[in-house]
């Protein structure tokens, strides 16, 4: 009976916790979509005074001029790539390391999952010249194949807790069918973990759309082909001279929103996902 009370308390103050959580980050959010709308004088004014007109040419300045919409395709092209080439090397990967059993299998695994122990700027500069010198610096298929590089670890990491569990009757059963192992891994275990596979899908979208370091450093020679947190580095500096902030803020929201949409739309797929993972 003690412990009820005691509970409740715990119960109330994480309830507290969470809804103070959630107003840090969504009203800053809602301030940043406001002051899309405002003009400068509005924007260093009341911090809680809302527009005083929905002034869309912001949004047009910051999709025209500051040619936010190339970055936008750009990234889209980019992180569709990386991507797919993520999920299709990191899953097949996965399969293998965990449902076959060879010499080598412990470590090649514990080499792909070290590579998240190391931050990205500590491989900026090898990366660089290693780009360079097979020619594709400055170009988006560098950028997707560096991409497709840093996503794996994490990749294979989590997907192999899928597979490692799922079972083996089955796999075996389409091998006496005499499907080969290439036709049992794509058409039979493949679409088995399928929570893992759109969660790890979501997470790798959301990490590669909101990357700056690397394109900054592989695309730094050519502004036609920046993507989107190029443009919005560029767009706040050009907003400190020309003092044109409502157009940054407008760039803002159009770099929040698709990533945004994207988690409110497959929220569901993410918790079931991790929910089973941690369950496995």
């Amino acid at each position: 009976m003690r412990d009820k009370p005691k509970r409740s308390v715990f119960s109330g103050l994480s309830h507290v916790a969470l809804v103070v959580w959630a107003l840090l980050i969504i009203l800053p959010l809602v301030w940043t979509f406001l002051a899309s709308f405002k003009n400068n004088t509005e924007i260093f004014g009341d911090a809680l005074q809302l527009p005083g007109a929905l002034r869309w040419d912001n949004w047009g300045r910051a999709w025209d001029k500051a040619h936010i919409g190339r970055y936008m395709f750009n990234t889209v092209v980019v992180v569709f790539f990386s991507t797919f080439g993520t999920m299709l090397f990191g899953s097949m990967a996965a399969y293998v390391l965990a449902r076959y059993k060879f010499w080598g299998n412990r470590l090649i695994y514990v080499l792909f999952v070290s590579g998240m122990a190391f931050p990205v700027f500590l491989a900026l500069v090898p990366l660089f010249f290693v780009v360079d010198q097979i020619g594709l610096l400055n170009s988006h298929v560098g950028v997707v194949l560096v991409y497709i590089a840093y996503s794996l670890p994490f990749t294979i990491f989590f997907l192999s807790a899928f597979f490692r569990t799922l079972p083996d009757a089955i796999a075996e059963a389409a091998m006496i069918d005499g499907a080969s192992h290439t036709r049992t891994f794509f058409q039979v275990m493949l679409p088995m973990a399928k929570p893992g596979l759109v969660s790890i899908t979501i997470f790798n979208v959301l990490g590669q759309w909101n990357q700056y370091l690397l394109p900054l450093v592989l695309l730094a020679g050519d502004k036609d082909k920046w993507l989107i947190t190029q443009g919005i580095a560029d767009i706040s500096t050009i907003a400190g001279y020309e003092a044109d902030w409502p157009a940054l803020f407008a760039a803002l929201n159009l770099a929040i929103i698709p990533v945004l949409l994207v988690y409110i739309v497959f929220q569901r797929q993410i918790q079931s996902g991790l929910g089973a993972g941690a369950l496995k």
